[in-house]
């Protein structure tokens, strides 16, 4: 686009403003180990989308990351409320409740995320450490 028609108003479709990616953004944060910058990318991708699951779950991936649990638990909570059956966070939900010894509620998690677990080679690891977890808190309850 030439110098007159961008003085006279004319505008092209490539110069309006783009949204930015905050959700891959904040990935990329975190593969570099920078999780508090992660999470002001990840809080500007849920200001974009409040009701995506993937943003809430990866929030609290994040603040699990960085020790802030409660933090993490709500957000695990939350995405559970936009995506019932998401396992990431009934996995995630069920090792930080047992963490804080709430036996009963990180079992019911970890049975939900065993009844539909994710396929695949590297989902292989989580699904037999949820087992053993499970295991474990099955020979600990009364």
């Amino acid at each position: 686009m030439g110098f007159w028609k961008r003085l006279f108003g004319r505008r092209d479709a490539a110069l309006k403003p783009q949204r930015l990616d905050y959700l891959n953004e904040a990935l990329a944060l975190e593969r570099q180990g920078d999780y508090d910058a992660a999470l002001t990318s990840y809080r500007l991708a849920l200001r974009d989308h409040p009701t995506d699951a993937r943003v809430l779950q990866n929030m609290a991936i994040a603040y699990t990351k960085t020790n802030r649990l409660d933090e993490a638990i709500r957000h695990y909570r939350r995405a559970l409320e936009v995506d019932s059956e998401l396992p990431g966070a009934h996995y995630g939900l069920g090792f930080l409740l047992m963490r804080l010894g709430e036996v009963d509620a990180a079992a019911g998690h970890l049975r939900i995320f065993l009844q539909r677990p994710p396929r695949g080679a590297d989902a292989d690891r989580w699904v037999e450490h949820a087992r053993q977890a499970l295991a474990e808190l099955q020979q600990e309850a009364p």
